[in-house]
């Protein structure tokens, strides 16, 4: 099968990419810069990523996307709230960051961006980095937000399309195992919501990472092997 792939450059969309080339034919790797604060470090990652599997690559530009939302992940006056790896999973926290993160629309915008890419290039689906872990604060990382998806492209393309997700089940822990054993780039990905030299370490997606490369013992490897876009 024939499919277009949501590229981000983190650690999800990365595994995922991998996970689903293994069986199907990815032949377009898609990442959109809609003005967030880490806009050229995902894209430099994902370029890298995409080179190392062997995928072309794409940079879809958005600026109204960040210029119609005041989300903390685009406006610089607007502060990502503090987090621990104690307050990852609190309920309380994690509305709070989703509501200062949420970006409108911003999954299913890129969906169907990707399902006009894939009527032009005769694919049949689109790969997805979603997780269990955040599909719990965000909606849109769900298997029923998938579903609804598959429904939707069904009248909007022609012969509709799937929505795939070899993560959408898994959270971080068991993604960062599934492509430490596929051999997925992990060494090249971003995924922090700051665009410093480095992972800021303090903000969730960051946190998140860490916690998941250190339950499983490949925190100090992924060290050793991180390579700076």
């Amino acid at each position: 099968m024939r499919l277009v792939t949501l590229l981000s450059g983190g650690l999800d969309s990365t595994v995922a990419t991998a996970a689903a080339g293994q069986e199907h034919e990815i032949v377009l790797a898609l990442t959109f810069d809609y003005g967030q604060r880490a806009a050229s470090r995902e894209v430099a990652a994902a370029q890298q990523i995409a080179e190392a599997l062997g995928i072309e690559h794409s940079v879809i530009s958005l600026p109204w996307l960040g210029q119609i939302t005041q989300s903390a992940l685009v406006t610089a006056e607007q502060q990502i709230p503090p987090a621990d790896l104690q307050s990852l999973d609190d309920p309380q926290t994690a509305a709070a960051m989703t509501q200062a993160v949420w970006v409108p629309n911003r999954n299913g915008i890129f969906l169907n961006i990707a399902a006009a890419y894939c009527e032009a290039r005769d694919c049949a689906g689109i790969v997805c980095g979603f997780n269990a872990e955040e599909a719990a604060s965000f909606p849109d990382n769900s298997p029923e937000f998938m579903q609804a998806a598959r429904e939707c492209f069904a009248y909007s393309t022609q012969h509709g399309l799937q929505v795939i997700s070899p993560t959408v089940e898994l959270n971080k822990t068991e993604i960062v195992k599934l492509g430490y054993a596929i051999g997925a780039p992990l060494h090249l990905i971003w995924s922090c919501y700051q665009g410093g030299q480095t992972h800021c370490w303090s903000c969730p997606s960051c946190l998140r990472l860490r916690r998941a490369l250190q339950s499983t013992d490949y925190w100090e490897r992924w060290q050793r092997e991180r390579v700076a876009p």
